[in-house]
């Protein structure tokens, strides 16, 4: 990117809302990417039924999202302590959790587990990113 004098830094990065939801949609992916290696594993090689696996998977991921979103996408934002951040993403996860549990739940009978946990991921990320981006990470005012 540049510095504000016009030369290229290197590490400086733009900090805009579409470079945070793009650094949002990576994070997220590499931890939608664990959650379903994760799925895959616990149905397909130990057995564990659909949606106790899903339900596994989402929460383990959800640690590699946090760590991601923490230190790579809301990076830099004072009021993003960990004090301050982990109780509200906490809360965040459990009411993601739900959601997605409730999608899968619900499509599972009808099609694929893999199927299923794709559509449930599509429901979840708009509410997902909206709370971390107002709520868990938002800038001071």
């Amino acid at each position: 990117m540049f510095r504000s004098d016009g030369a290229a830094g290197a590490g400086a990065a733009y900090r805009g809302p579409l470079s945070q939801m793009l650094k949002f949609l990576l994070a997220g992916g590499a931890a939608t990417a664990v959650q379903y290696l994760l799925l895959v594993i616990m149905i397909e090689l130990l057995g564990i039924p659909e949606v106790p696996a899903a339900v596994t998977a989402y929460c383990l991921a959800s640690l590699a999202n946090y760590s991601l979103n923490y230190y790579f996408t809301f990076a830099g934002h004072e009021s993003a302590r960990h004090r301050q951040a982990l109780p509200k993403f906490i809360v965040v996860v459990l009411c993601g959790l739900l959601l997605n549990t409730a999608c899968f739940s619900v499509l599972l009978p009808y099609m694929h587990y893999l199927v299923a946990q794709v559509c449930a991921t599509a429901v979840t990320v708009v509410f997902n990113f909206l709370l971390h981006k107002l709520w868990i990470y938002r800038a001071p005012e």
